[in-house]
């Protein structure tokens, strides 16, 4: 009786030094993280690449690097991490992760969402309404909800595309009808201009005109131009004008028509865009190709392809900056405090050629000489001959 007595006494006095001890543990490291002696743990850089994607969705995995600024691992269950990527203020896609452990310095956490592709209209609107200009931002937070502080994370960079720079040009290019009732060319198109209309959430116009001479002693009638918009062959636009035109001879007339990129196919369009195997990764062909139905004096009318017209543009992007490591050495000096944000945050990139946010485009009539036909006419057309990284974003 007596030795169990004195046993449970032993055992509670034990207990009670534990307890107190842990408590004593506790208290000193929460008097640390108090004084500054331990850091909340930070993000240090996010990494995002697209993965899979399927008709409906787009795999975006991230790889969020946390810095912990302590000389020992942290595991809390109420430390957290979270991550949003926007596209000019539009959520793309969200994700994060509870009960997080990190060792001592870098340690990279692994994690996927799921973009959706309807959001990829929205998306392009406001990329077409803003000058063809996106603004991609990162907003990262590490949250400790025993310490009740948060770590922000913020990161934004410029993605820029010229669809149309191309299409305006003064290049003369000659029209001809192959029929045996009339001699070639039957007309010229020397100049061609293109802008993006009013952009609405269901169609994308554009504005299209054409300066068009007649060479000829007898005018001419061009009662309809069709035209036919594809990106990575997504059939994108098709339609033709509402109204004729007649050119006189030897004068010039514009034609002006709209064409309207239709918003629903875009998020077709975007699985292409992203799949490697049709023109790689993040690289698309826009074509238009245009063709012409034409009254020959003889009150005969011919359809023409305008194949001197057909314009093609590579688009290139490079949404997550895959293709830099701007990973910055210094993320520990970011304030172990966890009570700043960094001000690189609200840096953007210019999208120069190294970013590879630029557009390469040209016209498949810009391979004439100084010898074909189309410059030997300078009196007929009418025209003037004077003129690598891993891509772990910095804090």
């Amino acid at each position: 009786m007596l030795l169990g007595s004195a046993l449970g006494t032993l055992t509670g006095s034990k207990l009670r030094i534990v307890l107190v001890g842990l408590l004593v543990v506790a208290a000193a490291v929460g008097g640390a993280f108090a004084v500054g002696i331990l850091g909340v743990p930070s993000v240090a850089a996010v990494d995002n690449t697209f993965g899979d994607v399927t008709s409906e969705t787009t795999e975006v995995r991230t790889d969020l690097v946390v810095s912990n600024p302590n000389p020992v691992g942290v595991r809390l269950d109420g430390v957290s991490v979270n991550y949003t990527v926007s596209m000019n203020d539009i959520e793309m896609a969200q994700g994060g992760r509870e009960g997080v452990r990190v060792g001592t310095g870098n340690s990279t956490i692994p994690l996927e969402t799921d973009l959706r592709n309807d959001a990829i209209p929205p998306w392009w609107v406001s990329h077409v309404r803003s000058g063809e200009r996106t603004t991609v931002g990162i907003d990262a937070s590490v949250t400790s909800g025993l310490l009740g502080r948060s770590v922000e994370f913020s990161r934004s960079r410029e993605i820029t595309t010229d669809l149309l720079g191309a299409f305006n040009s003064d290049e003369t290019r000659p029209v001809n009808a192959d029929s045996a009732l009339t001699d070639d060319p039957i007309l010229y198109v020397n100049e061609t201009r293109g802008e993006w209309g009013s952009v609405s959430e269901a169609e994308t116009p554009i504005d299209m005109a054409f300066t068009v001479y007649n060479p000829n002693l007898e005018p001419y009638a061009v009662s309809e131009i069709g035209y036919d918009v594809t990106m990575n062959g997504v059939e994108m636009a098709s339609g033709q004008t509402e109204e004729g035109y007649v050119i006189p001879s030897r004068s010039a007339e514009t034609i002006e028509f709209t064409t309207a990129l239709q918003n629903r196919r875009l998020d077709e369009w975007w699985v292409t865009h992203l799949d490697a195997d049709v023109r790689g990764h993040q690289v698309s062909d826009l074509r238009i190709e245009f063709y012409a139905v034409i009254e020959l004096p003889t009150g005969e009318e011919v359809t023409v392809p305008l194949d001197e017209l057909t314009y093609e543009e590579t688009i290139e992007t490079d949404i997550f900056d895959e293709g830099d490591d701007v990973r910055d050495s210094s993320a520990d000096e970011s304030g172990t405090d966890g009570n700043t944000t960094d001000d690189g945050g609200n840096q953007t990139d210019d999208g120069d050629a190294t970013d590879g946010n630029t557009t390469d485009g040209d016209s498949t009539g810009d391979d004439t000489t100084d010898d074909d036909t189309t410059d030997d006419n300078t009196t007929d057309d009418g025209s003037d001959d004077g003129d690598d990284d891993d891509g772990v974003l910095p804090l």
